[in-house]
């Protein structure tokens, strides 16, 4: 959960600064998500593809929590990439 966060406030800060700067709704959200939003989306997809590998654990619950982690990655990256810019 705390990866979330970490989404959330780096894309927060983009958006922060680029409101202090008087830009657009439109060009504070570009601003934030050219360059943060694809390294959030990168490192998302890249720990669900890392963690979606434990499903073929011989450990019922480790195969079951990963479906659970992996989903948790995508949900956040999703919703730190929608979410945090729309309320701002």
């Amino acid at each position: 959960m705390s990866i979330g966060v970490d989404y959330g406030i780096y894309i927060f800060s983009k958006v922060q600064e680029a409101l202090g700067q008087g830009k657009s709704l439109y060009m504070t959200y570009h601003y934030a998500l050219n360059p943060t939003g694809n390294s959030v989306a990168f490192t998302g997809i890249t720990l669900a593809i890392g963690v979606a590998t434990w499903v073929f654990s011989l450990i019922k619950f480790q195969a079951d929590m990963d479906v659970l982690l992996t989903f948790m990655f995508i949900f956040n990256m999703l919703r730190a990439l929608t979410l945090i810019p729309a309320i701002a």
